[in-house]
């Protein structure tokens, strides 16, 4: 009997000390300061963006290799912005619409003009292929951490 006591207590140990250690180790979900203050977040986890919805502009471009240069032109500068951070999210939208919405953007900066300032950045909107809208936007201070996993599934860019 002495033994079983024996064995029982040595058998338990390293249980025992595995939970001790993983009680030391945070869960996964488990509030984390430094990421949330590395991200801008408020107490809810969430900041201000911008959002920009892109609509067709006034311009009337029938050349399509200008055309086409100006597309190509605003996916290298939508690129640019996402690698400054400045650009959390940006993309088409699948339809056509009565409002001529063409796509959106959420600026990872605080204010309008910031905003505006990187739309005039994009040659497609100088050129008048796109106009837009502005709107002050509040969501999950997240929202940057998703681009480094959507590098690791595309295969190619546009």
């Amino acid at each position: 009997m002495k033994y079983l006591i024996y064995i029982l207590i040595f058998s338990l140990l390293p249980i025992s000390c595995s939970a001790q250690k993983n009680s030391n180790q945070k869960s996964p979900n488990e509030f984390d300061q430094k990421l949330a203050d590395s991200l801008g977040a408020d107490k809810y986890g969430m900041k201000q963006y911008i959002l920009v919805i892109l609509k067709t502009g006034k311009a009337n471009i029938t050349d399509k290799d200008l055309l086409n240069n100006h597309s190509r032109g605003h996916m290298e500068n939508i690129q640019r912005l996402a690698k400054e951070g400045k650009l959390a999210l940006a993309g088409p939208f699948s339809t056509k619409n009565e409002r001529d919405y063409r796509g959106i953007f959420i600026f990872n900066v605080k204010t309008k003009e910031e905003a505006e300032n990187l739309l005039k950045t994009d040659p497609a909107v100088i050129a008048g292929v796109f106009d837009f809208e502005i709107y002050p936007w509040y969501g999950s201070a997240a929202l940057p951490m998703f681009l480094k996993y959507h590098e690791k599934i595309s295969k190619e860019n546009p």
